[in-house]
């Protein structure tokens, strides 16, 4: 049964919340954000391969990453290297890689999962992925992994399901948009709502069908290159017509537009490791809440902030609280942590002002 079960690993995006550390060259699933000694990548791909077989797992990442993902995933083989020559967010690219994988074995299972998420409970991801994998063997079903909420959180999106149902995996009645504070707190009350974490499960068959039927310009573009996926043809297609796929994602494409969408609540502990403030909340504290990676450090007078430089380097902090300190050898960021969801937005602003 395993040889059915496939993974495609999310590995394309610039991580720009995490800058100075994550660039558009060496994005930060290609680092050790959490000083584990294994970047987010290895760890995904570890994580998966407890119970996908490592040739079925397939990385989805931008062209410009192959080498770095070669490099740091020794195990995997060019052919389970799906690149993007150009960006068109989720959809295509989940598109893409299925029709592949659906062309290697029509019987495939797939679980779709971003390679930057923190899950300590291992055993209990695989669970949970399993009991998704055995509904969508039997059903033509769309599944996702939600994750019970711990506090009105403005920066998932949410998946209402239908709270009359006693089975462990729900119908999803709707999927919100990220909401404000006081609608956050609404949905929590209600009891009927989880993160969106944007981990998917379903077959081959399921997902590719969802395309036809619900954005058939699409399905249709990618569809006309089956033939020569799986080839030495399959390059040349792609760097042709990847470009003229629509830029959306996959929660419009399909999750949003189906009938037969499920949801099953995480059991593990879970950090979508978006921003420095999600990895504030996984590291070690000193008795000042100051969570401090790589340096070597003296602070005083300080609270909650976040501190990472290159191993070994000296920092010395007094009187600033809940700032984001991060230090590289080409860029110094000192930030307020309420305000770290516009670092993507400065940054741009920065290059904007000193690309003349």
């Amino acid at each position: 049964m395993k040889n059915n079960y496939y993974a495609i690993l999310m590995a394309g995006g610039v991580g720009s919340r995490f800058w100075p550390v994550s660039t558009s060259d060496f994005p930060k699933q290609f680092h050790d954000m959490l000083g584990t000694g294994d970047t987010l990548i290895q760890k995904t791909f570890q994580r998966l391969s407890r119970l996908i077989p490592k040739e079925n797992i397939y990385i989805l990442t931008n062209e410009r990453y192959n080498d770095l993902v070669l490099e740091q995933l020794p195990e995997v083989t060019q052919k389970q290297v799906v690149l993007e020559p150009a960006m068109r967010n989720t959809a295509p690219c989940i598109l893409y890689a299925s029709l592949k994988i659906q062309k290697e074995n029509p019987d495939a299972l797939m679980i779709v999962a971003p390679s930057d998420h923190w899950i300590e409970d291992e055993q209990t991801f695989s669970k949970n992925v399993e009991e998704a994998f055995n509904y969508c063997s039997e059903n033509d079903a769309l599944m996702t992994l939600g994750i019970q909420p711990t506090f009105p959180n403005t920066g998932f999106g949410y998946i209402e399901f239908d709270k009359t149902s006693e089975n462990v995996i729900k119908p999803v009645s709707q999927f919100r948009e990220k909401p404000d504070y006081e609608t956050a707190k609404a949905f929590i009350s209600q009891g009927n709502f989880l993160w969106n974490a944007g981990i998917f499960m379903w077959s081959a068959k399921s997902v590719v069908d969802a395309f036809k039927n619900n954005q058939p310009e699409l399905y249709q573009l990618f569809e006309s290159g089956v033939s020569v996926y799986n080839t030495d043809g399959e390059d040349d297609f792609i760097k042709e017509n990847y470009s003229k796929a629509e830029n959306i994602s996959v929660d419009y494409a399909i999750m949003e537009k189906s009938k037969n969408v499920f949801v099953i609540g995480a059991e593990f502990d879970w950090n979508d490791l978006g921003t420095w403030g999600s990895l504030y909340d996984k590291l070690d504290k000193d008795s000042n809440n100051n969570a401090i990676l790589n340096a070597k450090s003296l602070v005083e007078n300080a609270e909650g902030n976040m501190i990472r430089t290159k191993l070994g380097k000296q920092v010395i902090v007094d009187g600033l609280n809940d700032y984001i300190i991060v230090d590289n050898d080409e860029a110094l960021l000192i930030y307020p942590k309420s305000k770290e969801q516009d670092i993507k937005l400065v940054l741009k602003r920065f290059n904007d002002k000193y690309s003349n």
